[in-house]
């Protein structure tokens, strides 16, 4: 899958001390998640209902 057009964004949830940050983006019904360090490196494509489950489940409160 062709990438290089995505818009990408920094997720509201990164960290401000650049080190954590996790870029978001909507990719042909899915969203699009990668590490902002690695913008050429692996994308994960998850479904807005997986990222919701996964972000509700393992984020701290």
């Amino acid at each position: 899958m062709d990438l290089s057009n995505v818009a990408w964004r920094k997720a509201s949830r990164s960290g401000e001390n650049g080190g954590n940050c996790v870029e978001l983006a909507a990719v042909s019904g899915a969203i699009g998640v990668r590490d902002s360090k690695d913008p050429d490196g692996p994308v994960l494509l998850l479904t807005c209902a997986a990222l919701r489950e996964a972000i509700g489940h393992h984020m701290p409160r």
